[in-house]
């Protein structure tokens, strides 16, 4: 199992934990109900079925203590692995930075961000848009600003603060690998000056010289394709956490979770990846992209 002890959020590492403990009971080949008479028999706690499937579904919290009890029920002798999964468990109600710029981001925005800064990869399609982990601040200032013309001047600032936080992410000792593709047209919609958008096309070229990052353009010759069916990304989370998906329109986001859905998102980004430009022909596209904002 990964053990991630990087940066996560709380979110992440309660389902890094419930998830776990699913697998080792599945792994113990006991049942809820035999978990609950081993648990009575040795004397621990309140216990009863609908609580530990509400845990393994993470509709309830868990304690550290109730975690060792579990962990002692499914044999586990591993003191690293126990010693993990009651750390997470403690953890699991701590307050990071991600909790203070919630109220500078959309509601529907939060989930995302839960598992943004526990992100082990991230697969994305823009269309419209460079992704936000990847925007200068001017950028993001221009863009928030054009999509909400009304929008105060100090909460235009608060949002860009917060955009430019979420950057964080990618300074971590073990940062997510990223794999984004641009439809081309991004590329000749101005967002701001034109000095904005040279500066923004030159942090892309920059952003393929970072480990494990990866940029590539999706020409317009690529004609009709799975682009047509809009934006969207996969974001792979700690183990045992599976990939999830996300996608977002007007005033709304939407959280893929399904495992037949997010496997077809999955199909949709690979056949993205081999319509694309290599990522030495699409650095090469946005360079000259830039010169014309010259």
């Amino acid at each position: 199992m990964n053990q991630d002890n990087g940066l996560g959020g709380a979110t992440v590492r309660r389902w890094q934990l419930t998830g776990t403990l699913r697998q080792l009971r599945e792994q113990a080949r006991l049942t809820h109900d035999q978990v609950i008479e081993a648990l009575r028999e040795q004397g621990q706690g309140k216990w009863s079925r609908p609580k530990l499937s509400r845990i393994e579904n993470r509709e309830q919290g868990v304690k550290p203590r109730e975690v060792e009890q579990l962990l002692d029920v499914y044999g586990v002798t591993d003191q690293a692995l126990r010693d993990w999964l009651v750390e997470l468990a403690g953890a699991a109600r701590e307050r990071g930075w991600a909790v203070d710029i919630r109220k500078s981001l959309p509601e529907d925005f939060h989930a995302f961000l839960d598992w943004e800064v526990a992100l082990v990869a991230s697969r994305q399609f823009s269309t419209l848009l460079v992704p936000g982990l990847l925007q200068t601040a001017e950028y993001a200032r221009a863009l928030i600003s054009g999509i909400n013309p009304g929008l105060a001047q100090d909460e235009v600032e608060r949002r860009v603060a917060a955009r430019i936080t979420r950057q964080q992410v990618l300074t971590r000792p073990t940062p997510p690998h990223l794999h984004v593709i641009l439809d081309a047209g991004l590329l000749e919609r101005p967002v701001g000056t034109p000095l904005i958008m040279r500066n923004q096309l030159r942090r892309l070229i920059e952003a393929v010289d970072r480990p494990g990052t990866t940029v590539q353009v999706l020409p317009k010759s690529a004609g009709a394709s799975p682009a047509l069916e809009g934006p969207f990304s996969i974001l792979t989370l700690p183990d045992p956490i599976p990939d999830v998906g996300y996608s977002e329109g007007p005033g709304r986001a939407v959280y893929i979770e399904d495992r037949d859905d997010v496997r077809a998102y999955t199909l949709r980004f690979g056949i993205l990846i081999e319509q694309s430009l290599s990522q030495v022909d699409s650095v090469d596209l946005i360079t000259e992209a830039a010169k014309g904002y010259e």
